[in-house]
């Protein structure tokens, strides 16, 4: 396996303890196979922590700091590295998107995070929290539009979304809202930032009927894939696991309707929404 490019320890907490990782591995002439052996976990894993891709938990910090001789540094550090602005369940799926090179999404139910807009966004997130304070929803929106900021590079990360139709017939936040929604991602779509394809209702029984896939390819580390629930997520990075959902996409894609005749019907029901707040 390839080993990690040098991160900037001074980008982010995660970033350092990966640095760290690796040269306290290296000076202990150890691959990451071997170091994984004594952790009871993949060298793959290994390689992510050091890429900064996967979160290091407390538990893997305190054996780290056993196994290296690194007295309680990971131990200390570890708590600074695992402050999130996202919910917890999804914190470490969010810090992978910010350093893939590619991510695959099937959405079933409403539209991906990153192709949100604040107004859908804070739709979503008071539909999800009805009783909360205005400012915790406020933070959930900001939350969710810095991390679309990945989008504003031309061209990294790849991101190819197949969005369940059912998801653009759902009126989240009114008429007016999703004609915004829609309208953003054609203009994604239209200035190649993204690949978006539509799965309709006449697609009929599909290979992921049972929920939504998330996969993340990165430059220096194993593919991960993403299952979320309600109020509940994991990453897997098992190869047997994330090539099947891999193929389960490649499926979707062949079911869903080309980029060029999901736009046309993206852009046509933005219409139609506009229509109805408009009549």
């Amino acid at each position: 396996m390839a080993g990690p490019k040098d991160l900037d320890p001074s980008s982010s907490p995660r970033a350092l303890l990966g640095a760290e990782l690796r040269h306290a591995r290296e000076r202990r002439e150890l691959s990451q196979e071997q170091l994984g052996q004594r952790l009871f976990v993949s060298g793959s894993f290994i390689g992510q922590l050091e890429a900064g891709t996967r979160r290091m938990q407390p538990d893997t910090a305190r054996i780290l700091d056993e196994v290296l001789g690194t007295g309680d540094f990971f131990t200390r550090n570890c708590a600074a590295a695992a402050k999130s602005k996202y919910p917890e369940h999804f914190a470490e799926a969010a810090e992978a998107e910010e350093v893939a090179t590619a991510i695959r999404q099937y959405a079933p139910l409403l539209i991906p995070g990153l192709l949100q807009t604040p107004a859908y966004a804070r739709a979503v997130c008071r539909a999800y929290q009805p009783t909360a304070p205005e400012e915790d929803i406020d933070k959930l929106v900001t939350a969710r539009m810095e991390r679309a900021g990945i989008l504003g590079d031309p061209t990294d990360p790849l991101l190819w979304a197949v969005i369940d139709e059912a998801a653009l017939r759902r009126v989240t936040g009114g008429s007016a809202v999703m004609a915004d929604a829609l309208r953003h991602i054609a203009d994604l779509a239209r200035r190649g930032r993204v690949i978006t394809q539509v799965l309709p209702f006449g697609a009929g029984a599909h290979a992921a009927m049972e929920g939504s896939i998330k996969l993340m390819d990165f430059e220096d580390a194993p593919p991960l894939v993403y299952f979320e629930g309600v109020g509940t997520g994991r990453l897997e990075d098992d190869p047997a696991v994330v090539r099947h959902q891999r193929f389960t996409y490649e499926l979707l894609t062949a079911c869903a309707l080309s980029p060029e005749k999901s736009l046309v019907l993206i852009e046509a029901m933005a219409q139609d929404y506009a229509h109805e707040d408009h009549p």
